[in-house]
């Protein structure tokens, strides 16, 4: 097994092996990884992060050594917690990481960060509505996990790994954690939100805000209402995702 990591500011992760593919998902600075299979140009990864797999660019990461990785593996993870910071290269060149990176492999990557960061702490919800609206107004982009192009999901899973949890990569994964909630009652600000389609299959997923508040990625991050049906857009006066059902992760 062979092991890697993102040495780069947002690198696309891609269905299959080319530039034309799908975007699924990205890997920000300092994200970790095994390699699963090579090709001339291209490697299938597997995240530490989420187990999400995906193609990458070779030119897009570095290999590491196993030891290293398993460090990684052990170490409370360092978050850049600005929506933008810079690591600096031995040349003296900046380089900009986004909100979310991981910092803590950056000086072996002969990178210098001076930006705030955070050490995510597990167990509490407190933080979370103040996380997600550090994205607000991002732009909607598939597969997306930056301020600068943010997918539903994604958008979620990153809030909660800026508060010490971990959670799939995907609405449908991340539906499937948590302990399910009976009515919207009982939701708390933090908890999340899951909506289907027409055929029942879980396509998007939100943030729940106090007093019947949502924020979720539809076009860009944005605050909706929300009740027993759905989301209530006020702009189109209507519901435009159907309520399946509310999770407590924490």
């Amino acid at each position: 097994m062979q092991y890697g990591i993102c040495h780069l500011s947002i690198v696309p992760l891609r269905a299959s092996s080319s530039h034309e593919s799908e975007m699924t998902s990205q890997l920000l600075y300092g994200e970790h990884f095994k390699i699963l299979e090579e090709r001339a140009q291209w490697s299938r990864i597997r995240n530490a992060f989420d187990g999400f797999e995906a193609w990458i660019d070779k030119k897009q990461y570095r290999k590491i050594e196993e030891e290293e990785y398993y460090s990684l593996e052990d170490t409370d993870y360092q978050l850049s917690s600005d929506l933008i910071e810079y690591v600096t290269d031995n040349s003296g060149l900046l380089m900009p990481v986004a909100l979310g990176s991981v910092v803590n492999f950056s000086q072996k990557l002969a990178h210098k960060f001076e930006g705030h960061l955070t050490e995510p702490q597990r167990g509490t919800k407190d933080k979370i509505v103040d996380t997600a609206l550090l994205y607000l107004n991002s732009p909607h982009i598939w597969g997306g996990k930056s301020p600068f192009g943010i997918d539903c999901s994604g958008f979620t899973q990153m809030v909660y790994k800026l508060n010490g949890e971990r959670i799939k990569r995907s609405a449908a994964e991340q539906a499937k954690q948590g302990e399910a909630l009976s009515f919207i009652e009982e939701s708390e600000p933090g908890d999340l939100a899951f909506f289907d389609d027409n055929e029942g299959v879980i396509n998007h997923v939100g943030i729940i805000m106090q007093d019947n508040y949502i924020i979720h990625v539809d076009g860009k991050v944005r605050i909706d209402r929300i009740d027993h049906s759905g989301i209530f857009s006020a702009e189109l006066r209507k519901h435009t995702h159907k309520l399946r059902v509310i999770k407590k992760i924490i």
